[in-house]
């Protein structure tokens, strides 16, 4: 490989995580009353390291590739949606790109490796606003027949990932992503590092039809019988995932590394954080996971991480648009846990009926 995978602290340290339930347990509330919101709180300073976190510049970024699988029929959709989509998106009409525009949210897009050239007709050199090239190829092969990446395609992109993230400002990254067929490649890295049979991660993905998901479950188990032997995280990445994906793996390792808050989307941010969980584990210390898909196998990948989402509306779009949705509930628990006064200060009785002293912080 040409470059390591960054290494993990753990940032759960006993001091720190007691002073940040202190200070949420002194807060003018009865205790717990803000329920998940204050598991929140605390789970964004133990990540930024502060009892009183601020969530600065936040970077949604949304990771665009194309499947080989696709020529397989397991999408409602053609392959050219995902470069169309990924103008959609750059011109400012997606629902991730109002969803961004509404939260403050920088918005970047990706091309890891869709069937298109975003410069075509350019000077050489030129760019255009809000797009990043880091193509590895002109999409995957079909897995199908053969493994989707080569070892080479499948770390370069994971070297993209990391280079990405080390690029942009702030301390707070939203995952998204575009393209077609993607839900089959997040099935199978389901199955594969799950142990799950296909059938019960394989969803509707873009609309499928019941008698569509079944050929489509057909297909993905062909996948898998081919590529049996592969049991290495990054050798099932690089076998049955996709560039985006891959990409997206490398995005969350470093942006755990740099302890960013990682806010993690849908079906197919998950399985990007499924494979950067089996290379290191406490990366999911630095993972806020935005809601639970309508895409059949999310709510398996959830339970297999054994993490809880923050919302659960039925939403199955992709590209970052939940991880936007649940957004102002991070702003939230940040400013209860900054802002918010505790009885002390206030002046208000706790509930053993006394006014507790101010300390020095609190005067």
């Amino acid at each position: 490989m040409n470059y390591s995978l960054p290494i993990l602290s753990d940032i759960a340290t006993p001091a720190l995580t007691t002073a940040l339930q202190d200070k949420l347990n002194n807060k003018t509330k009865p205790l717990g009353s803000l329920g998940r919101i204050e598991d929140l709180a605390l789970k964004i300073g133990q990540i930024l390291g502060t009892e009183n976190p601020v969530l600065d510049q936040p970077q949604m970024v949304v990771f665009a590739g194309d499947h080989g699988l696709a020529a397989r029929g397991v999408s409602a959709f053609p392959s050219d949606v995902t470069w169309q989509m990924v103008e959609n998106f750059l011109a400012g009409g997606a629902a991730v790109s109002v969803l961004a525009r509404q939260h403050g949210l920088a918005l970047t897009v990706v091309d890891c490796g869709v069937k298109h050239d975003f410069l075509a007709g350019l000077p050489a050199g030129s760019t255009r606003p809000g797009l990043q090239v880091r193509k590895v190829a002109w999409g995957t092969a079909d897995s199908s027949q053969v493994p989707a990446m080569t070892t080479g395609e499948c770390e370069a992109a994971l070297a993209h990932g990391m280079d990405l993230v080390r690029g942009l400002p702030g301390n707070a990254l939203l995952l998204g992503e575009m393209g077609i067929a993607n839900t089959s490649a997040a099935s199978l890295l389901l199955a594969k590092l799950a142990g799950l049979d296909i059938v019960q991660c394989t969803g509707a993905g873009t609309g499928l039809d019941a008698p569509a998901v079944q050929r489509k479950a057909a297909v993905l188990r062909e996948v898998l019988e081919r590529h049996a032997d592969k049991k290495d995280p990054l050798e099932v990445l690089a076998a049955v995932g996709g560039l985006e994906i891959a990409t997206m793996v490398g995005a969350v390792l470093q942006a755990a590394h740099e302890r960013r808050v990682v806010v993690v989307d849908g079906f197919i941010a998950t399985s990007a954080v499924l494979v950067a969980h089996a290379l290191q584990p406490l990366v999911l210390q630095r993972c806020v996971f935005a809601h639970r898909s309508g895409e059949r196998g999310h709510e398996f990948m959830l339970q297999h991480l054994g993490v809880q989402a923050l919302l659960d509306l039925g939403l199955r779009l992709g590209e970052g648009s939940g991880a936007a949705l649940a957004w102002p509930l991070l702003q939230s628990a940040c400013a209860v846990l900054r802002d918010m006064a505790s009885f002390a200060s206030a002046g208000v009785s706790d509930k053993t009926g006394e006014v507790p002293t101010k300390t020095p912080a609190q005067a």
